[in-house]
């Protein structure tokens, strides 16, 4: 039964990382670097919203 779980385990997380790497292959470059200064732009937000 170990085993099961374990072997499942492992299938759940290669579909995880092949969807990872079939989205960062298929999304183009711009929309990456959208996607990567998220957490940048919340911050200053923040940021903005606590100075005011």
């Amino acid at each position: 039964m170990t085993w099961f779980l374990f072997a499942g385990d492992m299938l759940v997380m290669l579909f995880m990382v092949a969807l990872v790497v079939w989205v960062f292959w298929r999304s183009p470059d711009q929309a990456l670097d959208e996607a990567a200064r998220i957490p940048l732009e919340d911050e200053r937000v923040a940021d903005d919203h606590a100075d005011s």
